[in-house]
């Protein structure tokens, strides 16, 4: 195997080479930053890196460990102490973490070398990478077409192999949607599982750091190091370690999967549909027991979040105000007409937008109508997963309702893009475990060859089962070897 060959490497491969030493972390790092500098300035997958500090963890790094010398991308709306942390917004656009998140800290313990911070929609609040002020990231199986979001960064750096795993954030599915955009592997964990502490907020109730992996084994052993409780974060759970390799292997024979009802609906696109389909066929094919169920208040989740969300956005982004850090206007008049002008300046349309719309719903005399009714409801839906989670081992959906589109062709139809969504919130709104990996290609009219997404849905803490699931299929179908023409060498 040539250096130029490295950056292919599913996570576990690399690792087995390095504790053979038959590579070292050093030359994984520099093969990598190759790769990043030939693929990249066609991709848009990242906003920095520091390749002196990775080469100086390099050094350091324990090959013994669970992910010892591998190098991990990091979205950028997590500290790396020293690190920028844009959150691809212009009121962060010269702020540097003091201090690491949680998450990095349990990489680090498991061995991963940080290198890089990934693109995504400004403060997390899209479903394209579009919205990012710092420009936005293409998809390696069509670069006219966007990689997803809020996470497309992350995503669209494993997919094209210039990264062999990356951090991202789920708050209504920003690992899964890019996950099944670009033809890989991503997780959204139970609320509570992994730590938030050291993530830039977007809505607190709902954020949760995931993986992006080119395969299921790898996304296993990522969760391995992520999860465990956390004091500096009281919404995490402390629970005992789980190894979430130890049921990869098993088949499935005897699980009984469930399908929604509500989850037949108009606007998903044929091809995905089609390839679902097959893929619930399949799992017949291997010995599950297929089982029709109903989420009835799934029809309410997209309206819902986006009161939700909007809600605890405006409360969260209340703290960028030009005063400790970040983008500060010049030569305000007062105090008023500094916070003013620098949250005008400093932020982005769709940050406005959720902002203005999160203000609103609680405001005096909508706070009722809106904010309250939608806690409700929220209810209503965890109500209906632990209802369904008592009749079925798992959900199957799909993950995104469509292909990838073309960048440009929703920016003009907020609506469009929120509904882009429709299928991945629900989790998030229930605080359960959400995976998404390849089922498939559509074909499109205009003769491109997509990836398409296969979610599978679990109750809360059961993400290993999730994972024996996602690879008893993957396993057998080998959609996940396929790589993007760029990434072919």
């Amino acid at each position: 195997m040539t250096p130029r060959d490295l950056p292919a490497l599913t996570v576990a491969e690399l690792q087995a080479m390095l504790r053979r030493r038959e590579v070292s972390p050093r030359e994984v790092l520099t093969a990598l930053h190759e790769r990043i500098a030939e693929v990249d300035p066609r991709v848009g997958a990242y906003l920095s890196r520091d390749l002196r500090d990775a080469l100086r963890r390099a050094e350091r790094a324990d090959v013994s460990l669970s992910l010892g010398g591998v190098p991990v991308a990091i979205k950028d709306n997590i500290n790396v102490a020293g690190q920028p942390c844009t959150c691809a917004s212009k009121i962060l656009g010269n702020y540097r973490a003091t201090y690491d998140a949680t998450v990095i800290t349990k990489l680090v313990a498991a061995g991963a070398i940080p290198f890089g911070k990934t693109n995504l929609d400004e403060f997390a609040m899209g479903s394209s990478t579009e919205n990012s002020s710092l420009g936005t990231t293409f998809n390696p199986w069509d670069l006219q077409r966007v990689a997803g979001g809020s996470s497309g960064g992350s995503a669209a750096a494993v997919a094209a192999d210039e990264a062999f795993a990356a951090l991202g954030s789920d708050t209504g599915g920003s690992v899964r949607q890019p996950a099944a955009l670009t033809g890989i592997v991503g997780l959204k964990p139970t609320y509570g599982r992994v730590s938030r502490f050291g993530v830039t907020a977007f809505a607190s109730s709902l954020d949760q750091v995931g993986p992006l992996t080119k395969n299921v084994r790898d996304c296993a052993l990522m969760m391995n190091a992520l999860s465990g409780g956390d004091v500096q974060d009281s919404t995490s759970l402390h629970l005992p370690a789980t190894d979430h390799t130890a049921q990869l292997g098993h088949d499935v024979r005897g699980l009984r999967l469930g399908i929604a009802k509500e989850h037949s609906r108009p606007g998903v696109d044929p091809e995905v549909q089609r390839l679902v389909r097959a893929a619930v066929d399949h799992f017949a094919s291997l010995g599950a027991e297929i089982v029709e169920v109903s989420l009835p208040q799934t029809e309410y989740a997209v309206a819902v979040y986006y009161v939700l969300a909007t809600a605890e956005a405006s409360a969260n982004l209340a703290r960028f105000d030009g005063i400790r850090y970040g983008h500060r206007t010049g030569n305000p008049r007062d105090l008023l007409d500094l916070y003013q002008r620098s949250r005008a300046e400093g932020f982005g349309p769709e940050v406005k937008r959720r902002i203005i719309l999160g203000t609103y719903v609680l405001s005096s005399g909508y706070y009722d109508a809106y904010y309250s009714t939608a806690l409700k409801i929220r209810e209503l839906i965890r109500r209906d997963f632990v209802r369904v989670f008592e009749q079925v081992d798992a959900l199957i959906s799909p993950t995104s309702p469509i292909p990838a589109f073309k960048a440009g062709d929703l920016g003009s139809d907020p609506l469009q893009m929120y509904l882009a969504d429709i299928f991945t919130i629900p989790a998030n709104l229930a605080g359960i475990c959400a995976l998404s990996l390849p089922c498939g290609f559509a074909e499109t009219s205009d003769g491109a060859r997509l990836p398409v997404g296969l979610q599978l849905l679990g109750r809360a803490l059961d993400e290993a089962r999730l994972l024996q699931i996602g690879y008893a299929y993957e396993q057998s179908t080998g959609w996940h070897m396929q790589r993007p023409p760029l990434a072919h060498r």
